[in-house]
């Protein structure tokens, strides 16, 4: 069952939404060839604690970690370790925090270096497709409206979509209704309804879309061992619009980064601290 959160519930939500946020702007600053994604969750932890929330993920299904780090062909779900991060590498960066008993959740797949232009434009098309699929969350859409522009996007650059991970509710749980997929076909799914959030998250492979698991029962990499890219907002519907209630301000200051590109997805303008 959808659970629609109130306006002030929605503010509380943008308030852990933009912790996670801010915990991915520290690890922006980081994040560089030798440092382990185990040094980066000790961080993180320390960063999100030190303001007041409380680690999203750690303990949550029994999760070790802070973070969960996918380096290069891991999708998701990727457990830190003491690996140093390498030249050319791509990580995807996901963190959850709990804050005023809400759940933010949010990520984004960091370039490290120099890396290989195939690679670039797998994480450029992705991220495009996150706001692509953020449009189709509005007033009389349904939820495959959403997974089927994602889809589209993607499959049009040669890209194969994972079916097996989704988006999903966000609220007082981390993973509430409904499942939000990144495929589908317009006009199935659940009707949207004023006041739901969402976590929107493309996981878009450069090869095939199929998957596996590796036997530390937690992360997810491709098949064929080609790339992954993947990036994360938390929406609300207002007005019958999307807001974002993330933000990738953050990531883009610590990386010296100018971007305009979640202006049509707020109501008013967003300062950043």
């Amino acid at each position: 069952m959808i659970i629609p959160k109130t306006r002030e519930e929605i503010e509380l939500m943008r308030q852990s939404a933009l912790m996670v946020s801010k915990t991915l702007g520290m690890i922006a600053a980081e994040i560089k060839p030798g440092v382990t994604t185990l040094e980066l969750d000790r961080m993180a932890e320390e960063f999100i604690r030190d303001h007041g929330a409380i680690p999203g993920f750690k303990g949550l299904y029994d999760c070790p970690s802070t973070l969960l780090t996918s380096v290069n062909e891991q999708i998701v779900h990727g457990l830190p370790t003491n690996r140093p991060i390498q030249e050319g590498d791509i990580v995807s960066v996901d963190c959850g925090a709990i804050m005023n008993e809400f759940y933010g959740d949010h990520a984004y797949t960091f370039e490290i270096g120099d890396v290989a232009p195939e690679t670039k434009k797998l994480l450029q098309v992705t991220k495009e497709s996150l706001y692509v699929g953020i449009r189709e969350f509005k007033a009389g859409n349904r939820v495959e409206d959403v997974g089927n522009a994602i889809q589209k996007y993607t499959e049009a650059h040669g890209y194969g979509v994972v079916r097996e991970l989704v988006g999903h509710g966000l609220g007082r749980k981390m993973h509430e209704a409904p499942e939000m997929p990144n495929y589908g076909k317009r006009g199935r799914g659940k009707i949207f309804v004023e006041g739901m959030v969402v976590a929107i998250e493309p996981m878009i492979n450069m090869g095939t879309k199929n998957i596996k698991q590796l036997k530390d029962g937690w992360t997810i990499v491709t098949r064929d061992g080609k790339p992954s890219a993947h990036f994360e907002h938390d929406v609300a519907l207002v007005d019958g619009k999307p807001e974002l209630l993330s933000t990738f301000a953050y990531v883009y200051k610590a990386l010296g980064i100018e971007s305009t590109e979640e202006d049509e997805f707020r109501a008013k303008p967003l300062v950043i601290s």
